[in-house]
């Protein structure tokens, strides 16, 4: 069982990312050419260059690429990683095919303790410092893996995860049972010690390995709500190609929103007569006219983002993972009414540490604190962004000083009184609204 404080938490820096790359890519057909699948062209890059960027960007530095199918090209294209800032070693596969898990279990001696392990032909936009935590913390409770999964209802792929209050009860990828409604994400984390015995000649399904540890109890979960993107097919990968030109392309115009106040409404405690952030899913509620407003702006043309500090966990009110399920919650309701949100960035760090707070990793200074510009930073480097044309609206000065630090226009949302307006120094944003709905109104109307 878990107990006591918990002192410290792996950086992405600190941790190895393991990549299956041995697919031979049959079919995608002509699509792919004589080359391996992770260097499909999409739009003149090469495919897992996305990925690998993308990883980069959350501080990882050290991989190691499962090669087979055309092994020299993928080590002719990254050689030891030094191009990219990283470090990168191999292993390769050999003439016969052992699965996912054999293919693991080779690679044996060149596990870390822990380890990310994801898929050469997939682009999985998750926020990876989440799955770290969730890992550690199912550690600490007997868990021995972690599988990211989306609420699926078969949309996608066909569903194979019964999924409950944070916990799975069943993955089977061979057989659909009553009560599947998620699908396995594709990213997951592995204690080394589960491949001990994985590195013979015997054809070896990760998937066996993740049944059995769901039957057990030891699985453990994040769930996600942005879509992947696999290059499987044809149709896929010109799918992909179609969102990488849109996100890693022309500059596009984005909306910064802060959280609470904002997009859901703040909580009344009765126990201490004051308001304060959501701290489980079922206090967490959308602004009125919030939904509506967020779709506008999708509609024309704008990028989601939420930039929120929540400090709630470090100052031992929570733990962190209640934060992280409250924004997954706004992310899925948002998605019942038509808004996709493109990415979330949260700030759980507070610089004093309290009695009760049990998570103390968590404590200490921080760039990514608004007025800090950390969070728009990380979201600027994962997107490609005109700053000059975009926005940062939250109810608080901190919200707007961050704008302002960013590049960003900024818009006040509700009432603007005289303290706030002593904390900005007296210079007004460029927009003081209502409520997001008239902030809205104002920017699709052009009333600036």
């Amino acid at each position: 069982m878990e107990n006591g404080y918990w002192d410290s938490l792996p950086m992405p820096g600190d941790l190895q990312v393991v990549v299956l790359m041995g697919g031979l890519g049959s079919r995608l057909g002509k699509e792919a050419g004589k080359r391996p699948k992770a260097l499909a062209d999409v739009n003149g890059t090469p495919f897992f260059d996305y990925q690998l960027r993308l990883l980069i960007s959350y501080g990882f530095r050290k991989f190691l690429f499962l090669v087979g199918h055309m092994a020299e090209q993928i080590e002719e294209h990254y050689r030891d990683g030094s191009g990219y800032g990283v470090n990168i070693a191999y292993s390769y596969d050999g003439e016969k095919l052992l699965g996912t898990g054999g293919a693991v279990g080779r690679a044996y001696e060149k596990l870390e303790e822990d380890f990310l392990l994801l898929y050469g032909d997939s682009f999985m936009d998750v926020d990876y410092r989440e799955t770290i935590y969730r890992y550690f913390r199912g550690k600490r409770i007997g868990c021995h893996a972690l599988m990211t999964v989306m609420e699926n209802d078969d949309s996608l792929e066909r569903s194979n995860v019964i999924y409950k209050e944070g916990r799975i009860l069943l993955y089977d990828k061979c057989s659909q049972k009553a009560g599947m409604h998620y699908v396995d994400y594709g990213v997951g984390m592995f204690g080394k010690h589960l491949f001990r015995d994985c590195g013979g000649e015997s054809f070896f399904d990760m998937a066996d390995l993740q049944k059995r540890l769901s039957l057990e109890g030891k699985l453990a979960a994040q769930e996600v709500t942005r879509r992947f993107y696999e290059i499987g097919h044809p149709e896929s990968l010109l799918e992909f190609k179609q969102y990488a030109k849109r996100r890693f392309g022309q500059p596009q115009k984005a909306v910064f929103l802060d959280r609470d106040g904002v997009i859901n409404n703040i909580v009344y405690r009765e126990e201490t007569e004051q308001l304060d952030s959501p701290l489980k899913k079922n206090e967490a509620e959308l602004t009125e006219g919030a939904a509506d407003a967020m779709k506008i702006l999708q509609q024309e043309g704008y990028y989601l983002f939420i930039v929120t500090n929540q400090p709630a966990a470090a100052k031992g009110k929570a733990i962190l993972a209640d934060l992280y399920d409250v924004n997954t919650y706004l992310g899925k309701l948002l998605k019942e009414n038509g808004v996709f949100i493109d990415g979330v960035e949260i700030c759980p760090h507070y610089p004093e540490a309290s009695a009760h707070v049990q998570e103390r990793f968590l404590i200490g200074n921080c760039r990514c604190r608004k007025p800090g510009t950390g969070m728009v930073d990380a979201l600027a480097g994962r997107f490609s962004l005109d700053r000059g044309e975009s926005w940062m609206v939250g109810d608080s000065y901190t919200d707007i000083l961050a704008g302002r630090k960013a590049g960003l226009r900024t818009a006040f949302i509700g009432n603007y009184k005289c303290d706030v307006c002593r904390c900005l120094r007296y210079e007004k944003p460029d927009m003081i609204c209502r409520s997001l709905a008239d902030f809205t109104y104002r920017v699709k109307e052009r009333k600036i």
